[in-house]
């Protein structure tokens, strides 16, 4: 055992000696201020026995450290009588109150052994006892004080209410899911509940960068601490938020010191609590992002808006610049007729006027595409069943002198009814097959088939939804690095002088799908021919079911 002090009982002021300084070592042992109480009586109980019939008696207060985690105070009464044997009663009340004591005697020597256990053994460091032998060695002297009996006898009735409520508190305490920790100003820890038990690796004896180190954060240690020295300084409460490890992960924590005002007002202790707020962290993210969703689905939706708005715009302009400039260019291309009538064949070369008659051509199509092109528009409410069939039968006969001249050879298989425009899906299908007669080079074939799906099926979700038609050929073909291009407008991908065109039909044939809420895609090879697939709603689906 470790020696603290030492008391002769020799008369009432030892008495009262006795009691102060085991008030006091319990204390500063951290224990709850019923058990300081129960133990000073018992202690006071043999040693007033000690007093009044003993002889050479003596009372060594100390700590024994059974093992690192099992400390106690232990009082040792020793004596010459046998003290039990003189006063049975004291011992009998003192082992009641005490519920921890040995008496034994032998060889003309009475011991009486007092103990009670250290609630907080890890907080009793071999410098916190020397601390206690320097403090009871220079303590200044007691004044003496009546019935101390009497008011033991008041305190313990009052101690077994405290107890009580300490034990209520203490139960609170420890199966609140709540982090709880009780520090006195020189950053030393008094108290630990359950709760932080488990998420010590190691006892937490003080409340500094080294001990936070073992369970939050490294991040926001110095925020701990900083919040704890401004508590500390202005005696008033922290708030703040920290990581605290919960095994191999850390859950968000709102930490929050409040001093602890005694009732003199001097403020001797503050008590930390750690509350779990990984939820609310959780919850807050996902507001954030849900709100930084909607802006920019708000702002989307006002691009969108000003997108459609530049695009009717463009459509009018183009609409009303081409409509403007047919009928002076109509002018221009009599009055080249007129001419062309008076003049030589000399006369023609020398002026280029073929050239000028072939240009005001081109550009008479070129209005007429665009024209064509800005009238594709969403007429979704007139759409009406189209037989396929009857459309293909007048894509032929409007193309009827182009199949006799190169000799083409039409394959049309039975096509379904749609639901669309006639008008728009007959240009589409005469722009694609005009296109498999104009870019071949030997005699042209195209077949028009239904039913048929192609094996690279990953750019249409529910192909079932769908109508699928074919335009197969044998031209020319083209690169399939192309593809992202061949449906823009104005693109071409051979010299003019080799073929002619302006660049627009195929994107008046993506044009017309889209209106019908469809998709076209090809596969070519050059030298080998082009297949484009045409995929039109069986029954009116939307176009956010195509992925491409």
């Amino acid at each position: 055992m470790k020696e603290i002090i030492k008391i002769n009982l020799d008369n009432e002021m030892d008495l009262i000696l006795a009691h102060k300084r085991c008030m006091k070592i319990a204390e500063m042992c951290g224990m709850a201020s019923s058990f300081q109480t129960r133990f000073a009586t018992a202690v006071s109980e043999i040693a007033r026995c000690s007093i009044a019939k003993g002889k050479d008696s003596l009372l060594v207060l100390g700590v024994n450290i059974i093992k690192s985690t099992q400390k106690e105070i232990a009082a040792i009464i020793t004596d010459s009588v046998d003290l039990k044997n003189c006063n049975p009663e004291a011992f009998i009340y003192a082992s009641k109150i005490s519920n921890d004591m040995e008496y034994s005697y032998s060889n003309n020597q009475s011991i009486t052994r007092i103990s009670l256990p250290i609630s907080s053994p890890g907080l009793l460091s071999e410098t916190k006892i020397k601390s206690l032998i320097d403090y009871f060695k220079y303590e200044p002297p007691l004044s003496p004080y009546d019935e101390i009996r009497k008011k033991n006898i008041e305190l313990i009735a009052l101690s077994e209410k405290l107890t009580e409520s300490e034990n209520k508190y203490k139960q609170l305490a420890n199966t609140l899911p709540i982090l709880i920790c009780v520090i006195n100003e020189r950053n030393n820890v008094l108290l630990v509940n359950e709760s932080l038990e488990k998420f010590l690796l190691k006892p937490l004896l003080n409340f500094d960068k080294k001990s936070l180190h073992n369970f939050v954060h490294p991040d926001d240690i110095d925020i701990v601490l900083d919040g704890w020295s401004k508590a500390k300084r202005n005696h008033s409460v922290f708030f703040g938020e920290t990581r605290i490890k919960n095994s191999s992960d850390y859950t968000w924590h709102l930490v929050s010191i409040t001093p602890n005002k005694a009732e003199d007002g001097t403020f001797n202790n503050w008590l930390v609590y750690f509350v779990d707020i990984s939820a609310q962290k959780m919850i807050v993210e996902t507001l954030k992002d849900n709100s930084e969703l909607k802006i920019i689905q708000h702002e989307l939706e006002s691009a969108n808006s000003k997108l459609l708005f530049k695009n009717k715009e463009l459509e009018q302009f183009a609409y009303i610049a081409s409509h403007d400039l047919q009928e002076p260019l109509r002018k221009i291309m009599i009055m080249l007729s007129r001419a062309g009538e008076h003049l030589s064949e000399d006369q023609r070369k020398q002026y280029y006027f073929d050239r000028i008659t072939l240009a005001a051509g081109r550009l008479s199509n070129l209005i007429a595409d665009v024209l064509n092109y800005s009238r594709i528009d969403n007429k979704e409410k007139y759409f009406e069943q189209v037989d396929l069939n009857n459309v293909l039968l007048q894509v032929q006969a409007d193309l009827s002198m182009v199949i006799e001249e190169k000799n083409a050879i039409i394959n049309v298989n039975p096509l379904p009814k749609v639901l669309g425009l006639d008008t728009q899906l007959g240009q589409l299908f005469y722009n694609l097959i005009n296109n498999a007669l104009k870019f071949n080079t030997a005699q042209p074939t195209v077949t028009i088939s239904y039913g048929d799906v192609p094996k690279d099926e990953h750019f249409v979700a529910n192909p079932e939804n769908y109508e699928v038609i074919s335009i197969a050929d044998n031209g020319i073909g083209m690169d399939n690095k192309y593809s992202a291009r061949i449906f823009d407008m104005f693109q071409r991908l051979h010299e003019r002088d080799q073929y002619g065109g302006n660049g627009i039909g195929l994107a008046l044939c993506r044009r017309i799908i889209e209106n019908h809420n469809g998709i076209i895609n090809f596969n070519s090879t050059p030298d080998e021919g082009t297949i484009f697939w045409i995929y039109l709603p069986k029954n009116k689906v939307s176009s956010s079911a195509i992925l491409n």
